[in-house]
């Protein structure tokens, strides 16, 4: 049993960390070595009145309009590890471990509530709402991972980002905290984090720990020491130091680099656990230019490379990064769960375990091999950074294609 949380890692950089008038977001998404994600994109949409939607386990009730929103998921769910809607909101979250056990009945998982967030919240602050509104309704719980032998539950954190401010928000059942940040660089991980500076918190949850004996009231009301278990909760500080040591200036490359680093541990690759996709999003606080979200789609980012996507309308879907759809005969819809694993690799995936065969067994076709996607990665890179220094406004027409594109071009190096 996967007792321990998987160690994802997630960061933002304000000014004056991160390079002049930028937000810059990251995640790695550790989870199970062998699953897939896959990074689709569902348009805005109005819906009737009454309507149900059917989250990962449960349904519950559908908002009247719900925002464009691009994500990378575990592709047997609903909901995500992370991603980000058209309003510029980014949202990502960890699994972690508190001294309250999370609950095995089926309920919202973390992830679904990533998702919800996204398409519910204009702003991080609206999905911060949305999130616990939902924790304290239908509550959080069910099988983090896809397997019919044992039910792997945690607690849920999240990192939910704008244009102008980021929250850090950690749970307990439906008890929750919460700290708003709009400078400097944070980084979260899979343990609690929030001490003493709390912005926002349940009503009830000081009483609620004084009556279940955890504080007594006295000392400064400190989150992490009142919920984690034993010594639990020390500070990230891997990952903070990968994003210090990039200095004041962090772009999106630094945050690449950041998330590739296999020494300092934030690039997972360990018996049980992948970095199985990775996402860079980089958010101007003027919003008269467009947010850019670089997604992998495939396991490892020191070997993948980073593809820009721009929320525009009439944006070009990408079939080649998203994993074949098995409808109601998805063992992860029958009851029980998980009674036996679909191949859910896509085309993109594939493709890349080919070259990481390569890599691993013909070093310099390998070496070859990555020196040219690199080389693609940072055109992607230079032609985002033309259109943030840019006067004039972006034409939509000019990057429709953008995401599909690099997708392709991708794919052709493979072959």
């Amino acid at each position: 049993r996967m007792a321990a949380a998987p160690p994802s890692y997630c960061f933002v950089a304000f000014p004056p960390c991160s390079k002049d008038g930028l937000v810059v977001f990251g995640k790695n998404s550790a989870r199970p070595r062998d699953e897939v994600q896959e990074v689709v994109y569902f348009a805005a949409a109005a819906h009737d009145p009454g309507s149900k939607v059917e989250c990962t386990y449960i349904e519950i009730e559908q908002v009247p309009k719900t925002h464009a929103v691009v994500l990378s998921r575990p592709s047997w769910l609903w909901g995500a590890e992370m991603g980000a809607n058209e309003h510029g909101v980014c949202v990502a979250n960890e699994a972690i471990v508190t001294r309250e056990p999370a609950s095995e009945s089926e309920a919202l998982l973390g992830m679904d509530l990533v998702r919800l967030g996204l398409e519910r919240g204009a702003t991080a602050k609206e999905a911060l709402d949305v999130i616990v509104a939902l924790l304290e309704e239908h509550g959080q719980g069910g099988n983090y991972y896809e397997d019919g032998n044992s039910c792997h539950t945690f607690q849920s954190a999240f990192l939910i980002v704008d244009r102008n401010e980021a929250w850090i928000l950690e749970t307990s059942g439906k008890y929750w905290a919460a700290e708003k940040i709009t400078e400097g660089a944070k980084c979260i991980c899979n343990q609690l984090s929030l001490t003493t500076k709390i912005d926002a918190e349940h009503p009830e949850l000081r009483n609620y720990v004084r009556s279940q004996g955890w504080w007594n009231g006295d000392s400064d009301f400190n989150f992490s020491e009142v919920f984690s278990l034993a010594d639990d909760h020390l500070a990230c500080c891997s990952g903070r130091e990968s994003l210090e040591k990039q200095g004041g200036d962090i772009s999106a490359q630094a945050m690449i680099d950041v998330l590739r680093d296999k020494d300092s541990g934030v690039c997972v690759d360990s018996e049980s656990f992948l970095t199985t996709a990775s996402i860079v999003s980089v958010l101007p606080q003027d919003p008269s230019f467009p947010c850019v979200h670089y997604f992998t789609g495939t396991p490892d980012p020191s070997r993948s490379i980073f593809k820009p996507f721009i929320f525009v309308d009439d944006v070009k879907l990408v079939p080649k990064v998203q994993s074949p759809s098995f409808g109601n005969d998805d063992p992860a819809k029958k009851i029980p769960r998980f009674q036996e694993k679909p191949d859910r690799r896509h085309e993109l995936y594939k493709a890349h375990e080919w070259a990481r065969s390569l890599l691993e067994n013909d070093q310099d076709k390998g070496q070859k091999l990555m020196r040219i996607m690199l080389d693609l990665e940072k055109q992607g890179l230079e032609a985002m950074e033309d259109i943030l220094t840019r006067t004039e406004v972006l034409d939509p027409a000019e990057v429709v294609d953008l995401f599909y594109d690099c997708v392709d071009t991708e794919l052709k190096f493979f072959k």
